[in-house]
C-alpha cells in the first residue's frame, strides 16, 4: 500500500511538467485569431436556443430552493398549522427545523424536482417571448426609417493607446 501511495505521489509530481509540454505545442499549432468567431454565422433559432437553454438551467438551483420552500411551508401548514414549538417545527422550513425533523418522501421530492423544473422553463419561454417582442419592434423600427435615411449612431471617441492624446504633463 506504501509503494503504491509513493508511486502516486511521484506521478503527480511529473504530471504538471508533462502537461505544459505538451499544451504549449497545441497551442503553437491551433492559433485563434481575435475576431474568428465574429465571422462565423450561426442561424438565429440556433443562439435562440442556446439562450433558452441556459436560462433554463441557469434558473434551476434557484427555483428549487424556493420550490422546496414552499412545499415545505405547505406540509408545514398541513401538518400542524404553523406551530413554533419544538414539535411543532418537524415539517417546517429548512432555517427552522428542529432535530428529527420528517423528511420529504421520494413522491414529494420528485415533484418538487417537477414543479422547479417546470418554472425554469416557464421562465425561460418568458425570456424568450420578452426577446422576441423587442427583436420584432426593432426589426419594424428598421423598416419604417425611409430608404436612403442616414442613422447617425453617438457613441464616445475611443484614442488608441499609442497616440498622443494632446495634453501636456500637467493636464494629465
Amino acid at each position: 500500500m506504501k509503494k503504491i501511495f509513493f508511486l502516486l505521489i511521484i506521478f503527480s509530481l511529473l504530471l504538471p511538467s508533462l502537461n505544459k509540454h505538451s499544451f504549449q505545442i497545441s497551442a503553437q499549432q491551433t492559433r485563434i485569431q481575435p475576431n474568428e468567431f465574429d465571422n462565423i454565422k450561426i442561424p438565429g433559432w440556433a443562439k435562440d436556443l442556446r439562450r433558452f437553454d441556459i436560462i433554463t438551467f441557469g434558473v434551476f438551483p434557484f427555483s428549487m430552493f424556493f420550490v422546496t420552500f414552499a412545499t415545505d411551508m405547505i406540509r408545514w401548514y398541513n401538518a400542524n398549522g404553523l406551530n413554533i414549538s419544538e414539535d411543532g417545527r418537524r415539517y417546517a422550513p429548512w432555517p427552522l427545523k428542529s432535530a428529527g425533523a420528517v423528511e420529504m418522501s421520494t413522491d414529494e421530492h420528485f415533484r418538487t424536482i417537477l414543479i422547479a423544473a417546470g418554472v425554469s422553463l416557464v421562465i425561460a419561454f418568458i425570456d424568450y417571448m420578452i426577446v422576441r417582442i423587442k427583436r420584432n419592434n426593432e426589426r419594424k423600427r428598421m423598416e419604417s426609417i425611409p430608404v436612403g435615411s442616414v442613422e447617425i449612431e453617438r457613441r464616445p471617441i475611443s484614442v488608441p493607446e499609442d497616440e498622443d492624446t494632446g495634453l501636456n504633463d500637467m493636464e494629465q
